[in-house]
């Protein structure tokens, strides 16, 4: 016999009360471990267990509420493979459990732990469990507190937001000071946090859903790590658990490519405007930066009768492939491009003649194959059966028909649950309906056992895309570590609004991106007919300056000069880490910061948005708050506008039309020349520029650039000193690349503001000086 039991915060309110006056027996000392970042007591006379952190609220004290309440505690040393050593606070629970808060070397969290005992006599079964709640009574009004978590920005209180997926983040707005609560790990379980403020008392709820969490009667079992910080800027308390995300999987992500995809246009297109269309990008678009031509659905062969058809292993015989995905891969091979393919992983259609033989393959409910809206069926991941058919597909893809991009589209099936999208904020999907060939497996261990088989069939050089968590969020947080890169938003399109899913969906999720994985936001669009001049460049802009992966969906034979031009000038994606500014106050931030100083010079690029296609904005905001220095004068240049922007100090002004955006390099005003921009990218010169530095002797510019063959490349200079202007005497580039063909001129000089051009027949790296009198 087995008891099923959900776990929540109302066990410890009952019980505090019945053990509370126990602690008076046991010793008097407090124990106390502490770092550079926080400090976590406990005292044995009241069974209090309190966190303080140096920054953000650093008046405000949290309180720990373990649901099994401490009976003793011990400290002692800690040493984790991925965090190194730390302090403990052991602390042993009525009920059998044992709670552990460590502070690591060098990490601002407090890392939170519980190890489960079974304390029944029979088998049970947990659905849920909450291990504790943290509550702190804030030493200010909290009114103007946000909470940012999947679902976006909104109030604190439960009315404002129904839970978040492994994070949530609150923080003021208007200083950013705050805290980051997370789920390190979401293995066997999926974490979820929950927030609620009254009467000016913050609580926040750690849950762990199972599903089916089986321990047999005194079985431990150790629930996912939870951690927990303040800051003063809570962005870096995201970004701080996406680091320890990282660092806890040893995640090391592969080069982020640029892609071709078909589904938005084509389908799944077919070999021969295919390969006109992957010959067209080989000769105008990989040069910079392209490199993946991807297949969607429609390709395979199968019934449909509940979203695609799930016969991966094999070609539609009648279908846009007659000659096998194997001759297509090859033709894209040839051209250096990758090839890519779109398929689900983790599905069937059990009344599908195919699968007539296949049945045992399926998750079950009530006796019968597991079947959810447009998933199909879905695969039980724990058969080891279902292993050897998962890892077949895979193989086939990958080793036999060469394809080295997998877009793995609904993931969600291999958690065994229901298709809920479009999914962000917490709601209920029956975890743990579907039953499971290895009941000692829960269906979050299952889907990642899954993607781990992909990943030992496809072989460590396949690029993993994940599509899409709003499916169903149970796909998000258990990929970590899995997968290469994943589709963050719901799908988007031509229509203005559903283009906007990217950069919304993204900005929730940016401190994940080239962390974790890369952030997928769906295609960009550029196509002259569907989509206007201003809402192709916005769109491409944020994609490009927050760094995501860059996709598009396109026959590229037909757009204009003007269209394509925007493509080469937002590919490929820059390797940094840029942020969003006003991430607390925007439900899409319009304000993002982009540095480098790769190239020995200190680049910023702020760029400025207006996401609405109706009315025109005004964006004013103090470069202090932007990340800039208040005290310094500023000059720019507008990378769509071509144009120079006079010094300016304390505050950043623009006025943006419908849809507008504004991508301004910014450099302090000084009393040496220095370039400030380049055509050949929106990130002007972040991506091109290798090397920039003033010889004072020689009064003279030098720079290495890569420049693409047969595209001018235009440096944008700024030239002010004391008293006066600095004025360009001569121009030239190294010997040897004179001696390719490699040409240099100034083409302007208005005051300070100058225009050199550099022009050379192949790619090359070109040495470049610009002398001054």
């Amino acid at each position: 016999m087995r008891t099923y039991r959900r776990y929540g915060i109302q066990g410890f309110i009952l019980s505090v009360v019945f053990f509370a006056g126990s602690f008076a027996a046991a010793q008097n000392a407090d124990l106390q471990i502490e770092n550079a970042y926080a400090t976590v007591s406990y005292s044995p006379t009241t069974g209090a267990i309190s966190i303080r952190f140096s920054e953000g609220w650093a008046d405000a004290v949290y309180t720990v509420h373990f649901t099994d309440p401490p009976a003793t505690a011990r400290v002692r040393g800690t040493e984790d493979s991925a965090f190194g050593r730390g302090r403990t606070i052991e602390v042993s629970g009525q009920n059998g459990n044992i709670h552990t808060l460590t502070l690591y070397r060098g990490s601002p969290f407090v890392f939170l732990q519980t190890t489960l005992e079974n304390a029944e006599p029979e088998q049970t079964l947990y659905k849920r469990y909450t291990p504790f709640t943290l509550t702190a009574e804030l030493p200010f009004a909290a009114d103007q507190l946000k909470a940012l978590g999947t679902g976006g920005l909104s109030g604190v209180d439960k009315q404002s937001h129904s839970g978040s997926y492994a994070f949530l983040a609150i923080a003021d707005p208007r200083t950013r000071r705050g805290v980051t609560a997370a789920w390190l790990t979401n293995e066997r379980g999926s974490g979820v946090v929950f927030s609620d403020i009254q009467d000016n008392t913050l609580s926040l709820e750690a849950r762990i859903d199972y599903g089916r969490l089986q321990l047999d009667a005194g079985q431990t079992e150790a629930l996912e790590t939870f951690i927990f910080g303040g800051f003063d800027d809570t962005r870096l308390g995201l970004e701080a658990y996406a680091d320890a995300v990282a660092k806890r999987y040893a995640i090391a992500l592969p080069p982020l490519p640029v892609v071709y995809c078909t589904w938005y246009h084509a389908g799944a297109s077919n070999e021969r405007d295919l390969i006109t269309n992957a010959e067209f990008a080989e000769r105008h678009l990989k040069p910079y930066g392209f490199s993946v031509v991807q297949i969607d659905d429609r390709w395979q062969d199968g019934v449909r009768s509940n979203g695609p058809q799930k016969i991966f292993e094999r070609h539609k015989p009648d279908g846009p492939y007659p000659s096998g995905m194997k001759a297509t891969a090859d033709k894209i091979k040839s051209l250096g491009l990758t090839p890519g393919i779109w398929y689900m992983p983790f599905a069937g259609t059990y009344d599908d003649p195919y699968f007539a033989d296949k049945q045992h393959l399926f998750a079950v409910k009530d006796g019968e194959p597991f079947d959810t809206r447009w998933g199909g069926t879905a695969l039980d991941l724990t058969n080891p059966a279902t292993q050897r058919y998962v890892y077949r597909i895979a193989d086939r893809l990958a080793n036999e028909w060469g394809y080295e991009y997998f877009k793995m589209d609904g993931l969600f099936t291999g958690t065994g649950t229901r298709l809920m999208y479009v999914n962000d904020r917490y709601r209920d999907d029956e975890l743990g309906e579907s039953t499971l060939y290895d009941p000692t497996m829960t269906h979050i261990q299952a889907y990642r056992t899954g993607l781990q088989i992909v990943r030992q069939a496809a072989g460590k050089n396949v690029y993993f895309l994940g599509c899409c968590i709003p499916q169903n969020m149970r796909s998000f947080a258990p990929a970590m570590g899995l997968v290469d890169a994943m589709r963050i938003g719901p799908d988007n399109n031509r229509n203005w609004d559903r283009m906007l899913r990217g950069p919304d969906y993204g900005s929730r999720v940016y401190f994940l991106h080239r962390r974790v994985w890369h952030n997928d936001p769906d295609p960009i669009y550029v196509r002259q007919n569907d989509v206007p001049l201003e809402q192709a460049r916005t769109l491409c802009s944020w994609v490009t300056i927050a760094g995501q992966l860059n996709a598009s969906s396109t026959d590229y034979t037909r757009l204009s000069e003007e269209r394509l031009d925007i493509l080469k000038r937002t590919m490929p994606t820059h390797t940094l880490t840029p942020r969003p500014v006003d991430l607390f106050e925007q439900k899409i931030p319009r304000i993002w910061l982009l540095s480098d100083d790769a190239s020995g010079m200190r680049r910023d690029i702020v760029a400025l948005y207006n996401w609405d296609d109706q009315k025109a904005a005004t964006i004013e905001y103090p470069l202090e708050q932007i990340g800039l220095d208040s005290e310094k004068s500023y000059v720019g240049f507008d990378y769509w506008g071509n144009r120079f922007i006079k010094p300016f100090t304390g505050t950043i002004h623009a006025a943006l039309g419908q849809a507008e955006c504004r991508i301004i390099s910014l450099s302090p005003v000084g009393n040496t020349p220095r370039l400030l921009s380049t055509s050949r990218h929106i990130t002007q010169g972040i991506i091109d520029v290798k090397e920039e530095r003033w010889d004072g002797p020689a009064n003279t510019l030098r720079g290495i650039s890569e420049v693409i063959g047969g595209d001018p490349y235009e440096l944008r200079i700024v030239a002010m000193k004391d008293g006066g202007v600095w004025r360009a005497a001569d121009t030239a580039v190294s010997e040897a690349d004179d001696t390719a063909g490699v040409r240099i001129q100034l083409v302007d000089q208005d005051g300070p503001y100058i225009r050199v051009v550099v022009e050379s027949k192949d790619n090359r790296q070109v040495q470049w000086t610009i002398r001054f009198n």
